[in-house]
C-alpha cells in the first residue's frame, strides 16, 4: 500500500477486511472514480510461482501510462526505487521498468 500510494502516487479508494485479508483498492487522485488497481494479496499457492516467472524474465505483470518517462525515472529513483530497465526510446515510445517492492514489475511507459 505504501508504495502504492507514497511513490507511485495513488490514492486510497477501498480498504475492506475479508478475514485475513482486505479488498484494498487505489485509484488515481485525478480520477478518484475512475479505474481501480485492486492489490491482490499473495496467499495462493500459484501466486509465487507466477509472480517468480514473471520477473526471471523481465516481464512487468502491469503497465502505467505516464507523462513524462525520464520525469517519473528521476522522481522515483530518488525515493529509493529499484529500476530493472532505465528508460528506453523505441521509436514513438519510452519505458522503463521498476520493482514495486511486492515482487512485480512495473512498466512505465509514454508514447507520442
Amino acid at each position: 500500500m505504501r508504495f502504492y500510494t507514497d511513490v507511485l502516487g495513488f490514492v486510497k479508494k477501498h480498504d475492506i477486511p475479508l478475514g485475513a485479508d482486505r479488498w484494498l483498492t487505489v485509484v488515481s487522485p485525478e480520477e478518484p472514480d475512475g479505474t481501480e488497481l485492486l492489490l491482490e494479496p499473495s496467499g495462493h499457492p500459484a501466486v509465487q510461482p507466477y509472480k517468480t516467472a514473471l520477473v526471471q524474465d523481465g516481464i512487468p505483470v502491469t503497465s502505467f501510462a505516464v507523462d513524462d518517462v525520464q520525469a517519473e525515472f528521476e522522481r522515483m529513483r530518488k525515493l529509493g526505487v529499484r529500476f530493472t530497465q532505465e528508460p528506453l526510446e523505441t521509436g514513438t515510445v519510452t519505458t522503463a521498468v521498476l520493482d514495486d517492492t511486492c515482487g512485480n514489475l512495473i512498466q512505465i511507459v509514454h508514447s507520442e
